[in-house]
């Protein structure tokens, strides 16, 4: 069977930069699953996968376009030290989730300058190509209740 609409894709990746600098992993752990056709990997990705296998091994390279983005610099924003009450030290690197219109998002400290801080809402992978080698493990027709919630259920049970 192929990877195609309605079908439930398991696979093992392993994610690295154009250098071949490893970001992440599944080879360790279980495959990761979706259902192809609703948005549960990156576009470029979900395209790469569309007509592949069980068995298939290949290797993706995805533009920024068809990952997360390119880096927004009107994302990054500066808000007063005092948003942060309650943390004792506010600190680069730092992750907090803030409430937007839209719903909360998490966003990244990139620098604290006095009583300023310095927040990323950009995805921490977004500007970047991003290099996936792929073995996909299994490929199967996605249950009624998936199609209808949209979304893969552990061994195909409904929950």
């Amino acid at each position: 069977m192929q990877i195609a609409e309605n079908t439930v894709a398991s696979f093992h990746y392993v994610l690295k930069t154009p250098e071949g600098e490893v970001l992440e992993s599944s080879r360790e752990a279980e495959p990761m699953a979706y259902l192809h056709g609703t948005g549960g990997i990156i576009p470029g990705l979900e395209e790469e996968m569309s007509g592949k296998s069980t068995g298939d091994r290949f290797e993706a390279t995805i533009p920024p376009e068809k990952a997360y983005g390119e880096h927004d610099p009107a994302r990054v924003q500066q808000v007063p030290l005092a948003a942060f009450q309650g943390v004792d030290k506010v600190e680069p690197g730092m992750v907090f989730r803030a409430s937007t219109d839209g719903g909360d998002i998490p966003v990244v400290i990139r620098a604290v300058e006095g009583d300023t801080v310095v927040v990323d809402a950009n995805h921490q992978m977004a500007g970047q190509t991003l290099v996936f080698d792929i073995e996909i493990t299994d490929v199967r027709e996605a249950t009624p209740q998936e199609l209808e919630h949209g979304h893969v259920h552990a061994g195909g049970a409904d929950h």
